[in-house]
């Protein structure tokens, strides 16, 4: 039996706010994550990028939040700027859509702090931010933690490795000992559930790898196979007998980075790229380019991308695959989102071939094998026309 947000315990506003966004049924991670988290509860949520993680715990902390208080009433820390203001914008969405009063403040690092005192005055009920920049502000007396009740950990993987674990500690630390924590991520290695435990009450833990079946990502997956030093002619091609207009490109290694981005241009492609290194400027450039279609490939790591939302991606191409099937889940995820569909494109060497079956006995699905024949895309097996479209 299908479940809507009411039932989940949501109140009315609520529920009509999304239906105004056109979300009318709930993910399995969101029916997993409401209850417990309306009931107070501590949460460990896994759950693949694209089904609705950041809803899962907005919903139930917009509940919760009194906007008759004056107060700041909860953090959502993230690893990165860009996954902080994404969030932030996600929270300024809900608000218009429900029409309810709540409030929030981005408080990241590499901006004016004085800028940030001055919006704290106004009191915001959530604050979004990094776990650095939010410290030291706790640190001046800036922020009062004490009326801090829910604490978000998005991406909590990466917010407890052993760069940001003491400062997000820190953090925890100055509030009260029975506030709620929630933490979330696309993947949850045994490491970091044993640190988030630590920090938890009793927490409950959601593994939802699958979505419903009215919710399930329609992704396709194609492969072709071709010698490493022919994949970047392959990929002109292949963008070009799609056509392909935007496609987030992976590959393992991000000092290999801008070395693709310069192979990809030499053959023809607008490409740019973005990894931990880039000036914020360089990478907001890359970004913006991509966004607005003037680039057509972004090219990234896996770490670089994580916190990426690019509405209306429909391709995602695999460079390099990831030894990891949960890695490939993550990347794949990127298209197929909001009830559209996607495809993910994978150019396979015959060393990394394998890794093909692995993936299709791990995450229960077909990869199809493609080839180019004459600027046309055909079934490698049968010589037939492929499943996806093909413009001439």
């Amino acid at each position: 039996m299908k479940q809507d947000f009411v039932q989940l315990g949501l109140i009315a506003p609520l529920a009509q706010g999304l239906i105004k966004a056109g979300i009318t049924e709930p993910t399995t991670i969101q029916i997993e994550v409401i209850p417990p988290a309306l009931a107070g509860k501590d949460i460990i949520g896994q759950s693949p990028t694209g089904t609705g993680k950041t809803l899962a715990y907005l919903l139930p902390l917009f509940q919760k939040i009194d906007p008759a208080k004056r107060e700041t009433q909860a953090f959502i820390l993230a690893p990165t700027h860009e996954l902080a203001i994404q969030i932030q914008r996600q929270i300024e969405l809900l608000a218009t859509n429900t029409g309810l009063p709540v409030t929030a403040a981005p408080i990241i690092g590499d901006v004016n702090i004085m800028r940030q005192i001055d919006k704290l005055k106004e009191k915001p009920h959530i604050i979004t931010g990094s776990s650095g920049r939010i410290l030291e502000l706790v640190q001046k007396k800036k922020i009062n933690t004490q009326t801090v009740k829910t604490i978000v950990l998005d991406e909590v993987d990466r917010l407890l490795d052993d760069t940001n674990m003491d400062s997000v500690k820190a953090v925890i630390k100055t509030t009260q000992k029975d506030r709620q924590l929630l933490a979330f991520s696309a993947t949850v290695p045994q490491v970091t559930l044993v640190r988030v435990q630590e920090l938890m009450n009793n927490p409950v833990e959601i593994l939802a790898m699958q979505d419903q079946a009215g919710n399930k990502p329609d992704i396709k997956h194609i492969y072709f196979v071709a010698e490493r030093r022919d994949k970047f002619e392959l990929l002109r091609k292949i963008v070009r007998a799609i056509p392909i207009d935007r496609a987030l490109v992976f590959i393992n290694r991000s000092d290999d980075v801008e070395l693709t981005v310069d192979k990809l241009i030499y053959n023809g492609l607008t490409a740019a790229g973005i990894h931990g290194r880039f000036l914020k400027e360089d990478r907001k450039k890359a970004m913006d380019g991509f966004r607005s279609g003037k680039i057509e490939l972004l090219i990234a790591s896996d770490l670089a991308a994580r916190g990426l939302d690019i509405p209306g991606v429909d391709f995602v191409v695999n460079l390099d695959l990831p030894e990891d099937p949960a890695i490939y889940l993550h990347r794949t995820g990127r298209t197929g989102r909001a009830g559209k569909s996607g495809t993910a494109i994978s150019i396979v060497s015959p060393q990394e071939a394998a890794l093909i079956t692995h993936y299709e006995k791990q995450l229960k699905i077909a990869m199809l094998p493609k080839q180019l024949a004459h600027g046309k895309l055909f079934d490698k097996k049968a010589g037939t026309k492929p499943r996806i479209k093909v413009k001439k």
